[in-house]
């Protein structure tokens, strides 16, 4: 089992990295020093670590900085000697890649580029470890049957699915070019506490209880597998301690569920949490269940029809299995946005506010 004394944790203030600090400190007991360097783009938000900031000061360090930048990074390195990197920060959502892709490829491929060199540079030969953090998505789009393994190869659709793979390819480069210790992880959709509402989950779940439209791509039979954040978060610590170096782990969540089920399920979850009979903004509108809400769309460029995940290597070699189910995952979701209002109120002002509305709006 590997031991680290400083961890250098980057898009730590977002969705997935801060459940990872949470997770790291609070549940893994990690002994360490953790280092959270994020841009703070629109997506990151330093409160989604506020109690963390103040319960482990002794421990968690937050510094606000650009992976892109070489002289930040080494500054970082020089002041902390980490010897081990997580890398989370990345530009992730796929209808702003569309979009805008040239953000994508700076932070993804260069700034994964960045941190390559910084930990070339500085770890003596053979140590430290980095830890690569990537999606399902590089490897394109399933038909009805199979499942992505390790060795599927890659065939990305999107400008954000192919800077990932980019940055992926750079990473295991690095290890076979340079011997760096890495290890990399290809997870399924994560949904959770503190996920941006630009994604399916959290989108529906406040366009829901304020009474807009749930837009729903095309047919509605794109299929996800969703992995609850918190199992995603062991299995990456599980990487960490224990994964044969220069590998690929997929985690998944054995949870392939179409986007028309996962806003059947929440509509359906929500009546319990938050009935439509209760809630004025329904009424106003005449809507009587949120069911009621659905709005089929058109549908995006590109949007691949499934994605599955083969985990069994990480289950069989590292002991990692999904924890959560779909449903449990998706009652404890909801209820975290309940019971958060003052966090949903500060993530949906702001210019990306704008951007929202203008594509997912009414």
């Amino acid at each position: 089992m590997r031991n680290f004394e400083t961890l250098l944790i980057t898009g730590g203030c977002g969705f997935i990295g801060s459940n990872f600090v949470r997770y790291l400190l609070k549940e893994a007991g990690f002994q360490g020093r953790v280092i959270n360097l994020d841009k703070l783009t629109y997506a990151g938000n330093p409160h989604n670590l506020s109690d963390i900031e103040r319960d482990f000061s002794n421990q968690y360090r937050f510094v606000i900085g650009d992976i892109c930048n070489g002289e930040t990074l080494q500054k970082i390195y020089d002041q902390n000697r980490f010897d081990g990197i997580i890398h989370f920060a990345a530009e992730s959502h796929v209808d702003r890649s569309i979009y805008g892709p040239a953000e994508f490829i700076q932070t993804n491929i260069h700034g994964t580029f960045s941190l390559l060199e910084c930990a070339r540079k500085n770890w003596p030969a053979g140590q430290g470890l980095f830890h690569h953090v990537s999606t399902d998505e590089v490897f394109g789009s399933l038909g009805d049957e199979g499942y992505f393994t390790e060795s599927t190869a890659y065939d990305p659709h999107s400008p954000y699915s192919a800077s990932k793979a980019a940055s992926d390819h750079l990473v295991k480069a690095y290890h076979h070019t340079y011997g760096l210790p890495i290890t990399l992880s290809n997870c399924s959709n994560n949904y959770g506490p503190y996920h941006f509402p630009e994604k399916l989950i959290p989108l529906m779940i406040l366009n829901a209880l304020a009474g807009k439209r749930l837009p729903v791509y095309g047919d509605g039979r794109n299929v996800r597998d969703w992995l609850y954040v918190e199992d995603h978060c062991r299995g990456i610590w599980r990487i960490m301690q224990n994964g044969r170096p220069g590998e690929t782990y997929n985690i998944g969540g054995h949870s392939e569920k179409t986007n028309l089920d996962v806003v059947h399920t929440l509509c359906d979850l929500l009546e319990e949490a938050a009935p439509a009979g209760c809630n004025l903004h329904l009424k106003k509108q005449g809507f009587a269940a949120y069911r009621d809400l659905l709005l089929f769309v058109k549908d995006r460029p590109g949007h691949d029809r499934r994605y599955a995940i083969d985990c069994r290597k990480i289950e069989d070699e590292l002991g990692w299995r999904p924890t959560v189910s779909f449903a449990e995952g998706l009652k404890r979701t909801i209820r975290w946005y309940l019971d958060h209002p003052d966090w949903v109120r500060t993530v949906q002002s702001g210019a990306y506010r704008q951007w929202l509305d203008q594509h997912y709006g009414q």
